[in-house]
């Protein structure tokens, strides 16, 4: 009897099962110095304790996306370890900072199951949830995943898809608690740009570029303990390729966004996310933004900003989300909506 685990396919989900994920992992200040080595990331509140303590946050979190990344990893073993590509994500909310010292554990919940026409695979829907030691709840997600099929004969699953939300409501954000901009210090930030600064419909070119190589996406990626196949094993994709893992381009085009929001310093909620197109070593990202909405909160100084994120392999300096057949334009690798708090 074999002790390994072949991790699960598409024919092991069934609606409503609940997955109790391996392993716990604790936050450490080496997270926070070996994301900051892997990504050009320079946001001044999960930079600078102090300058945390100054927007009412100590100890200081580390960066949102540390601990989305460490969430998430310990799903992969049970949901995607043999994936084809993780396809997008929903009704993500951070309920509350995490910092060094915090221990993250997993659960998902399977919400839905679609066969695809090939009867190769099928997408699967989890609702996944992140406590901290103390069983509060640090993050909660949606995503769909497109996962292989053990036997392309067997028969497919009644399909149940989800009913998700397009973006998490302004007053569904939840804001940490003490969280104050009122004496905010925007020369340390970095930049002068408040709330009423952005309008809807701005387009922000971040301008910088990184080119990813293999031996910092596998790095980042073995950090979060993230065991999907197709990131490390050329003989897990016909073409003999390392896929890079879809938050590695998440983390670098976050940490791109710092030139023209610096000052969006924490992320409130993801409210959609799709990986539109494959990255692999050698490609050269960029980073653009759009403002899609603004709210205002009940956090003394602070508004909440809905931003597209998107990643681009070369620079599109036209900011084109979309091409003229409504598909998304050639290059696109990211297209994230989110919600971040900045100061008013």
């Amino acid at each position: 009897m074999t002790k390994t685990n072949p991790g699960n396919f598409f024919e092991d989900f069934t609606v409503g099962q609940v997955l109790e994920h391996a392993t716990p992992r604790t936050v450490t200040d080496g997270d926070r110095a070996l994301y900051g080595a892997i990504y050009p990331t320079r946001f001044a509140l999960s930079s600078s304790a102090e300058f945390a303590a100054g927007c009412g946050l100590s100890p200081a979190p580390v960066e949102d996306l540390i601990a989305f990344h460490i969430a998430f990893g310990k799903t992969v073993p049970d949901i995607s370890l043999n994936a084809v590509a993780n396809l997008g994500y929903a009704e993500c909310r951070f309920h509350r900072p995490v910092t060094t010292g915090d221990t993250l554990r997993t659960s998902s919940e399977v919400i839905g199951l679609k066969q695809n026409s090939n009867g190769k695979s099928g997408v699967v829907y989890v609702r996944s949830t992140a406590t901290n030691q103390r069983g509060e709840v640090a993050l909660e997600w949606a995503r769909w995943v497109m996962v292989h099929k053990r036997d392309a004969g067997s028969a497919a699953p009644e399909t149940v898809l989800p009913e998700l939300a397009d973006v998490v409501a302004p007053e569904d954000l939840v804001l940490p608690e003490g969280l104050d901009f009122t004496d905010y210090d925007f020369a340390a930030a970095g930049e002068a740009h408040r709330f009423d600064d952005y309008a809807v419909g701005e387009k922000i070119d971040h301008v910088d570029g990184v080119t990813l190589t293999d031996a910092e996406h596998m790095m980042a990626t073995r950090l979060w303990q993230n065991t999907a196949k197709v990131h490390f094993n050329t003989e897990a994709r016909p073409d003999g390729t390392r896929l890079v893992y879809g938050g590695h381009v998440i983390s670098m085009a976050r940490a791109l966004s710092f030139n023209g929001l610096a000052n969006a310093q924490l992320i409130a909620a993801i409210n959609a996310g799709a990986h539109t197109a494959p990255a692999f070593a050698g490609d050269t990202v960029y980073a653009w933004s759009e403002v899609l909405d603004k709210a205002e909160t009940a956090a003394p100084g602070v508004g909440a900003v809905r931003l597209r994120l998107v990643a681009t392999k070369g620079r599109d300096e036209s900011m084109t989300l979309r091409s003229d057949d409504g598909k998304y334009a050639a290059g696109v690798l990211l297209d994230l909506d989110y919600w971040a708090l900045v100061p008013r």
